[in-house]
Order: C-alpha cells, then structure tokens, then sequence
C-alpha cells in the first residue's frame, strides 16, 4: 500500500471518528501529494512527505512554544511523521558510513552519494555530513 492510500485511509477513519485536528492535517499532507502529481517533475511520495515534515518543523520555530498555532503544528507533525520509515540511530549511520568507506569511497561527495538513499527520510541530512566530515 502506498503513502497515499494509506493517508487515504486514515481520512475516511479520522472523519468517521471525528477527529477534526487529525483530519485537517492528513488533508494537508494529501494537498501535497496532489499539488506534486500535478508538478512538471513529480517525486515519489517519501520525498513529499519528508519535505512537508521539514517544513513543518521550520514552522515550528516561528511561533512560541505554547501558542495555539505552535501546539497546533506539533499536533500535525505527530500525525504526518507516522508515515516516514523509522528513524536511524546515530550509530547505525556511523556503521553505514564505514561500511561505505570499507568499499573504497574515499571522498565526503562519493561517501554521500552512496548514504543519502539509504537514510532519506530516517535521518537528518546535515548530522549525516557532519559524522561523514569527523570519520574522514
């Protein structure tokens, strides 16, 4: 089953439960899913729903903890992070990083290219570099 059906899913079962703050933010993650199959170069739906994840939580920083509005996107972001694959440990992606190393990549760009796929979505990008520049 795919992101989409499932947020599908979770639609119909939020609007039979009633729960209007779970409702709003799946259709705001369904939004995206529509605004991208209607963009000239469409990505797959991990790549929109991590997009929306991140944009999230930059939200998150413009408003004060406690607020209304605050509270309100810590609400959506509980409901849209149940569709991102679990998240890694810092000593998984260290493992990863010297596996990758132990195949001969010698440099930080071949050693990203070969992580980045694997942690789309189950780690931050940024603490990914950083352990890739402490390990050369």
């Amino acid at each position: 089953m795919t992101i989409m059906e499932q947020v599908n899913n979770d639609i119909k079962e939020a609007m039979k439960a009633k729960q209007q703050d779970r409702l709003d933010a799946l259709r705001m993650l369904k939004a995206e899913f529509i605004k991208n199959n209607t963009a000239s170069k469409p990505t797959d739906e991990l790549s929109v729903t991590v997009a929306h994840v991140k944009r999230l939580q930059d939200s998150l920083e413009m408003y004060q903890a406690q607020t209304e509005a605050h509270d309100k996107i810590l609400k959506e972001l509980e409901v849209v992070k149940v569709y991102l694959p679990k998240a890694l440990e810092e000593s998984e992606v260290v493992a990863m990083i010297n596996d990758i190393k132990g195949k001969g990549a010698k440099d930080m760009g071949a050693i990203m290219k070969e992580l980045q796929p694997q942690i789309k979505g189950r780690f931050d990008g940024k603490r990914a570099s950083d352990l890739v520049k402490a390990s050369i």
